[in-house]
């Protein structure tokens, strides 16, 4: 294989527009797969937001589970308290005694009606968090099956896409290295500002393809003679003549038919 140096002006147009060919057919495999990679991407983040939630609540219910039977039993030993100060009460030998015993009692009664009102509460938020659970396994139920259905079509397409990507790519890698860097640059650099991203067109009907301003004759008479690099004034994009464009297309045709 001849080497960068060695390739005339024609050479590096037929590189240029060959390579311009291979990378038009990677993004339209690119495009067929479209924003369904983000889709997935995003479907993945989602579902594993919605179990780490769904995790965090039914750890929430065990926790609160747990502070119900500590409040029960806490109940239990006011209870307890309130019948040990009762039969205390009937041993006092002074008022004094006997009130505080009183004291002790209401306190304790106070504090079996704080936690039986902490326990309803509690209550009420297990009701509400199995609500909150059951739709948010309903949710993640939904959003898993999507993700599957999403990735089973993104497998599909990836693999009838991915071997002919692969060998484009490669493909492509070649003809960058025929290609001198300042021009490559020159050829990455139009490629990536415009929207299609075709940094190379031919001569359509007296103006460059995709665009509606006529090229001068002279310039067109340049053009086909392949002597020098040419671009468009109008959209930076750099120039061939259509019959080497036919040429070069009818190339990569066959190329693209071995995959």
């Amino acid at each position: 294989m001849a080497t960068t140096k060695e390739l005339s002006v024609e050479d590096k147009l037929r590189a240029l527009y060959d390579l311009q060919l291979i990378d038009t057919r990677i993004d339209e495999i690119r495009n067929v797969r479209g924003e369904l990679p983000l889709e997935v991407e995003d479907l993945e983040d989602e579902v594993a937001g919605l179990s780490t939630r769904l995790e965090k609540l039914q750890q929430d219910l065990v926790t609160i589970e747990d502070n119900i039977k500590a409040k029960k039993n806490a109940v239990e030993d006011h209870q307890a308290a309130i019948k040990r100060y009762t039969e205390q009460q009937k041993e006092v030998r002074n008022n004094r005694e006997f009130n505080s015993l009183t004291k002790e009692v209401e306190f304790q009664e106070l504090e079996i009606q704080l936690a039986e009102k902490q326990i309803k509460e509690m209550k009420a938020s297990i009701e509400h968090k199995k609500e909150v659970i059951s739709n948010s396994k309903e949710k993640l139920e939904e959003k898993s099956t999507h993700l599957k259905h999403k990735k089973a079509e993104l497998s599909d397409i990836m693999a009838e896409t991915q071997k002919e990507e692969s060998f484009l790519t490669e493909k492509s890698a070649e003809y960058e290295a025929l290609i001198e860097e300042r021009l490559l640059a020159a050829y990455k650099r139009i490629r990536s500002s415009v929207r299609n991203g075709l940094a190379v067109v031919s001569i359509e009907r007296g103006a460059s393809a995709g665009s509606f301003f006529t090229i001068p004759p002279q310039t067109q008479v340049e053009i086909a003679s392949r002597k020098k690099i040419i671009t468009d004034e109008h959209s930076g994009r750099i120039l061939v003549d259509a019959a080497l464009a036919d040429e070069e297309k009818t190339k990569m045709e066959q190329l693209f038919a071995k995959m």
